[in-house]
């Protein structure tokens, strides 16, 4: 990393490549979830196992890119903790904590579906938003 003129640090070449790579894969997630968006064909644990897996990558990238480490963990909480140590402003994602349900730890394991389904269009919406802002960061 160095400093520019602005006073901001870029990510190194191996930063920002890992970054890339995180968000082309989350990139992927968020294709799939734009694809299910009726409960009837993909269940709430499908859809939001990409969600999950969708915000995990592209906080993942985020970390890359501000030159931190981040946790190899599904714990988006624990990456949304990274990033404020880091210096980023974090607290309007925190609601995506609760997307921790759908990790992959809990894909082998019977889920109990909450009482309300999951608002798909509102998960999208926040997901997608979150990968913009990320991928404006990229060099």
């Amino acid at each position: 990393m160095w400093d520019t003129p602005s006073g901001l640090v870029e990510p190194s070449m191996k930063e920002a490549d890992l970054a890339h790579s995180l968000l082309a894969s989350a990139q992927k997630d968020l294709k799939a979830l734009r694809n299910m968006t009726d409960p009837d064909l993909f269940a709430d644990e499908v859809f939001g196992f990409h969600a999950q897996q969708a915000v995990e990558k592209t906080l993942k990238a985020w970390v890359a890119l501000l030159g931190g480490q981040y946790p190899f963990v599904h714990d988006l909480d624990a990456l949304l903790n990274t990033l404020q140590k880091l210096g980023a402003d974090v607290e309007a994602l925190r609601g995506l904590v609760e997307l921790n349900a759908f990790a992959v730890q809990f894909r082998y394991e019977a889920f109990e579906s909450p009482d309300e389904p999951l608002d798909r269009r509102s998960v999208t919406v926040e997901a997608v938003a979150l990968f913009q802002k990320v991928l404006a960061l990229l060099p």
